[in-house]
């Protein structure tokens, strides 16, 4: 597992156009389910672009990841004024450096989220074993865990699109990926080049920096098994934002599962 680097600077210009709201809107429809939670911990929560908004709602957030460039900038964009805690519906955020495999706080929280196919980013069965455990232990009795993974299609979709381009004025990427069939794992390799504009705005240079990320798809019942085997109750699986139960043309799932009483 390898945590973003270089790619921190740029990862919000990247992402800008992703669904937050619609995981928002998934999270908020299992907690009017399943039960509101006071304190949740956001797994693998990059720059902050779901723990900030959480925590302006009023909930106590412990945004955890394993990069220290993605945590300072979800710092520095919580610490701002228009999005701090000085509004008097706003929670708390606490920013932790955590390997999602062996992460633990000193009390247990009322939720767990985990969106963006972050545990997609574990390659090794054992280590999304060893994250399960974690989040059970770490969640209070009747806690519920929230995730999505992307479905082996999605990697097969991507292998298949395959090279990626963007070409923009402050930033452009090659994006390419290599998918190993048997092991449903995809390597993606990236370069960047990242405007600069210079002390005086008219010297622009680009820098140039690569960076490459695995991640692997799992079978969507082993998934369902290894969370029976830590001690979850599985509530409900759906896919792609909807309620809906998935099928073979689903491309991201989700999984809510429940700490019993």
């Amino acid at each position: 597992m390898r945590s973003y680097r270089q790619f921190a600077s740029v990862y919000d210009r990247l992402m800008e156009d992703m669904p937050y709201s619609e995981w928002m809107h998934f999270a908020r429809k299992c907690w009017q389910q399943y039960g509101t939670p006071k304190t949740i911990v956001d797994l693998g929560c990059g720059t902050g672009n779901m723990a900030i908004p959480l925590a302006k709602s009023g909930f106590a957030v412990f945004g955890i990841d394993l990069s220290a460039e993605m945590l300072s900038i979800a710092r520095n964009k919580w610490d701002e004024p228009s999005a701090g805690g000085g509004r008097r519906d706003s929670g708390a955020v606490r920013w932790l450096q955590q390997d999602m495999r062996d992460w633990e706080l000193p009390e247990p929280v009322d939720a767990v989220i985990s969106f963006c196919d972050c545990l997609n980013y574990l390659t090794e069965p054992d280590d999304v074993i060893a994250a399960f455990r974690c989040t059970y232990a770490g969640l209070a009795k009747g806690g519920l865990f929230l995730f999505d993974v992307h479905a082996p299609i999605t990697f097969e979709r991507y292998a298949e699109e395959q090279p990626f381009v963007l070409d923009d004025k402050d930033v452009a990427y090659m994006w390419t990926c290599d998918y190993d069939e048997a092991t449903h794992t995809i390597d993606h390799d990236l370069t960047f080049f990242v405007r600069d504009e210079g002390p005086s705005g008219s010297d622009a240079v680009y820098h140039r920096f690569e960076e490459s990320h695995s991640q692997r798809a799992y079978d969507p019942e082993w998934i369902t098994e290894q969370l029976a085997a830590v001690g979850f109750e599985l509530l409900h699986r759906a896919a792609d934002f909807k309620w809906d139960a998935p099928n073979e043309s689903s491309q991201r799932l989700f999984y809510v599962a429940r700490k019993p009483e």
